[in-house]
């Protein structure tokens, strides 16, 4: 690839989780890093997890490029049948190869695991470190305690081992409904850590699971699955966000009160906060299934595969990930920051096009209508090795309705009745006069043209203002062009009640324009820069070769940000 994009494989990391790995490999204690990738297949992948991908599979990247045998499982910790789908399971393996990583080996699952799993459970009753409890859901929260108040310990906390067993075996055989039993570690009731007073192990779910049917009727909860996937994997290097700080307590209870071999160690980075966007997977899920946006990959939606849509690159993706680092302090990163990112990248790469939003026919009476002529235009203005395209010039063309005035003050530089503008990439032209529809709306602005100023700027020593695109209206095909924008009118939107109110209702108008012929040959992934306008792709979901859709990626300019200033 061809612009000013930091090659990640070049750049030295210097974040704290690399000086970790330094550490332990100059001590001896790991001999390469081995991570992983753990999505639960609840939902789509979001920007947060671009992050966490571009840093656990640029460790083994990088590793490797230096001559260990490092890793990167990808494991989808599927401990949740109610909740999960084969279509988040296809559409996550999509997005970490679209990013550019391959995992190593197989693709793993905690559910290959349940097996393993449930004997590690009857060794912690055996120990007399875990029971079946009979609370319901709402007494267990109850009995917890709160922040300021310790817990209290169940009813069923005493109970024998050999109950505890015969009861754990009647779940496992479905003889206990939904609900009525759980099993639970036997910790601390009073700890200060709420996550370590007695957290739950196991419940039942009568669900069929994507992976292993109704083999099973209880599944282990996240926690306690975790760790023992890390283990069994033998990871060197469990890396999560801060909000699961606390939870270290506990992936280092189970694993120290358990017969296994390795035991990984966790550690925490800040999660990425983004301006404009939420990242919570209940809420996203919201907005799919109120039909607020159009699927998880609404190219508003902060999913990997609403990017995609919208026109990001993974490049661009990786770009802002290595930017914005890995720290230990929580922050919230201006949406800016990713759409200069994609702009470096569309400025470098994508081809050049002209295509008029807002339309008025422009009639160039002194230009015959039976010779055509035949333009050609560079697709990039520094890049000659990506060719030329021809456009043709015709007496009739389309020019944005945003580019012609009547009348004007000395600051507008497009076109103004009596006055000059230049065609991009053509002539000088001048209009004469305008004809207007009965409601005073302008239909047609006749113009005359200078033969004499083809690509000469300025003309004959004639200063002329400034330059507009335009299509020709004989050749030009119709096309819907999406504009996109934030979702979200609020920077924070997760922070509000009701974060359906702060939608964007802007965040979405569609055009009906024309754009040059030559892009009825457009292809998915290829990006666009509309002159003038802003960078776009070709719609992956809804475009045809009869249907032209266009979605903008982002504008040429921050408009938000100047808006704001």
């Amino acid at each position: 690839m061809s612009g000013s994009l930091p090659n990640e494989s070049e750049v030295r990391p210097t974040n704290f989780i690399y000086q970790i790995i330094d550490a332990d490999i100059a001590a001896g204690t790991c001999k390469a890093p081995h991570t992983r990738f753990p999505p639960e297949p609840n939902g789509y992948l979001h920007i947060g997890h671009a992050k966490s991908i571009c840093l656990n599979f640029g460790i083994a990247k990088y590793y490797q490029s230096e001559g260990y045998q490092a890793k990167c499982n990808l494991r989808f910790d599927d401990t949740n049948p109610a909740k999960e789908d084969m279509e988040y399971v296809e559409s996550i393996k999509k997005d970490v190869r679209w990013l550019g990583f391959e995992w190593d080996g197989e693709i793993h699952y905690s559910s290959d695991y349940f097996d393993q799993l449930y004997d590690y459970a009857i060794e912690l009753i055996k120990k007399g470190l875990a029971y079946v409890d009979e609370l319901s859901a709402d007494e267990i929260r109850e009995y917890r305690g709160t922040l300021t108040k310790p817990g209290k310990n169940s009813p069923y906390r005493d109970r024998t081992v050999d109950d505890n067993l015969m009861l754990f075996a009647k779940m496992k055989a479905g003889e206990i409904a939904e609900g009525k039993a759980c099993l639970r570690a036997k910790i601390d009731m009073a700890s200060p850590f709420i996550v370590m007073r007695d957290p739950v192990l196991y419940r039942i779910k009568f669900a069929e699971h994507h992976q292993t049917g109704d083999t099973w009727c209880i599944y282990p909860m996240y926690d306690f699955t975790h760790c023992i996937s890390d283990a069994i994997e033998n990871i060197t290097h469990s890396l999560c966000t801060l909000e699961f700080q606390d939870n270290r307590r506990l992936y280092d209870w189970v694993l120290d009160n358990i017969t296994i071999a390795a035991h990984p160690h966790q550690y925490e980075f800040s999660r990425l906060n983004l301006e404009y966007t939420i990242t919570s997977k209940r809420k996203l899920n919201l907005l799919v299934t109120e039909k607020i946006v159009d699927g998880w990959d609404d190219p508003r939606m902060p999913t990997i595969a609403g990017l995609r849509r919208r026109g990001y690159t993974p490049e661009s993706i990786r770009d802002f990930c290595h930017r914005i680092g890995v720290t230990k302090q929580e922050n919230t990163v201006e949406m800016s920051t990713l759409e200069f990112c994609i702009r470096e990248d569309l400025n470098q790469n994508a081809l050049r096009a002209m295509a008029v939003l807002d339309p008025v026919k422009v009639v160039i009476e002194n230009f015959s209508n039976t010779l055509d002529e035949v333009l050609s235009m560079p697709n990039h203005p520094n890049r000659p090795e990506l060719g030329e395209r021809e456009v043709t010039f015709t007496q009739e063309l389309y020019i944005d309705r945003a580019d012609f005035r009547e009348e004007a003050n000395k600051n507008y530089k497009r076109l103004v009745l009596g006055k000059e503008v230049r065609l991009r990439n053509a002539y000088v032209i001048r209009a004469d006069r305008v004809e207007k529809d009965d409601q005073g709306n302008i239909q047609t602005i006749y113009c005359t043209y200078d033969p004499t100023t083809l690509n000469k700027n300025p003309a004959d020593g004639r200063k002329v203002k400034g330059v507009i695109h335009w299509v020709s209206a004989k050749f030009a095909k119709p096309a819907e062009i999406r504009l996109y924008d934030r979702l979200f009118n609020t920077a924070n939107p997760g922070a509000a009640d009701e974060f359906l109110s702060t939608i964007n209702p802007d965040s979405l108008v569609i055009k009906k324009g024309f754009v040059e012929p030559n892009l009825t040959t457009a292809q998915i992934g290829q990006a666009y820069q509309f002159e003038r306008e802003g960078y776009f792709c070709l719609d992956s979901k809804y475009a045809t070769d009869d249907h032209l859709i266009f979605n903008r990626t982002v504008g040429l300019r921050d408009s938000w940000s100047e808006a704001k200033n």
